[in-house]
């Protein structure tokens, strides 16, 4: 399916590119997450109207995710889980459980937006965790897992 990006996606294209993706992914992802149109020849001008406009707002997304990076990068979050004597948590820390934690600190980020390299953190210790605030905006931050008494 030919369809043109309202917004740059990974591995897809960018802003204003008309490019060919299977029809599933533009139907059930791109179009209902409005990242992307169907390219018909009335969407195209429709489009060029609003070329502009678009690249503004997406270039003021950029410059907040930027500047929310900065205040991010390098951060300890700490979070307490129940833990064996051995250091092995009973259960894990998800990507959920980051986002819960940076909200409460005051950054609003989405459980989508942490990328776990290796996986939910099964042990206490310090885990380095990266923060996609933007496809151009990734952050390191480093999660204190803390044992509390079961």
């Amino acid at each position: 399916m030919q369809i043109i990006l309202l917004e740059k996606v990974v591995n897809v294209g960018n802003l204003g590119d008309v490019v060919k993706v299977k029809d599933g992914y533009a139907r059930n992802f791109l179009i209902p997450q409005r990242k992307a149109r169907r390219a018909t020849t009335s969407a195209v001008a429709e489009f060029e109207v609003k070329r502009a406009e678009l690249e503004k707002a997406a270039a003021e997304k950029l410059a907040a995710s930027q500047a929310q990076g900065e205040k991010l990068a390098g951060m300890t979050v700490t979070i307490a889980q129940k833990a064996g004597v051995d250091g092995r948590l009973f259960g894990s820390v998800t990507n959920f459980d980051i986002a819960e934690a940076l909200s409460k600190v005051g950054f609003a980020v989405e459980k989508a937006n942490v990328r776990m390299p290796n996986g939910p953190l099964k042990t206490t210790g310090e885990h380095a965790v990266a923060v996609a605030l933007h496809t151009d905006v990734v952050v390191d931050i480093t999660i204190a897992v803390v044992g509390e008494a079961a």
